[in-house]
């Protein structure tokens, strides 16, 4: 019976989330598995992998083959390295100790890349809402200056053209005057 690693899809439409099992390779995808191993989300931003990392291990050790996602997920949390390190230790070029000490540098590297790429990720978060708070609030001012506008009362212009109408007969009152004058 041939054993593979590979991933059971469950959740609803458009909202996949998977079981990490071990199962015959002869078994359909949803279907009867050996082992649960874990669950990987990949909704979330960077996606949610949990699982038993002792056992996963033993099925790499035993030989179970991995689909192409699984094969993706066990090398991102170190199954793969640690499973290599391991086969180290059998062939003598390595001590238990020398294992432990290089997978826990890894695991370090790789958790303080994880953080750091969740800060960036929150910062770019909050820049953008940033970005838009700005662009919300000149518009919004626009918006109010236009109403304002709207809503002044033109009185100026009609006080305006009123003392332009005022001076206009006076003059053509006098030019009449001269004009009844001259004749």
């Amino acid at each position: 019976m041939a054993t593979r690693i590979r991933l059971q899809r469950h959740g609803k439409k458009g909202k996949p989330f998977f079981h990490l099992v071990a199962a015959d390779s002869r078994a359909r995808r949803d279907g009867k598995f050996i082992e649960k191993l874990g669950t990987y989300n990949p909704n979330t931003n960077p996606a949610t992998i949990e699982m038993n990392f002792d056992r996963t291990l033993h099925w790499v050790q035993v030989g179970a083959e991995m689909s192409d996602t699984a094969r993706a997920i066990l090398s991102y949390k170190g199954i793969l390295y640690k499973n290599h390190l391991v086969n180290g230790v059998k062939k003598g070029a390595l001590t238990l100790e020398d294992v432990e000490t290089r997978f826990a540098a890894w695991e370090a590297e790789k958790n303080s890349k994880i953080d750091a790429k969740k800060a960036g990720l929150g910062q770019s978060v909050e820049a953008i809402k940033a970005e838009r708070l700005k662009v919300e609030t000149a518009a919004n001012a626009a918006k109010a200056k236009a109403i304002e506008l709207k809503n002044t009362p033109v009185v100026e212009e009609v006080a305006v053209e009123e003392e332009v109408a005022e001076e206009a007969p006076e003059a053509s009152s006098e030019e009449t005057t001269e004009e009844n004058s001259a004749e």
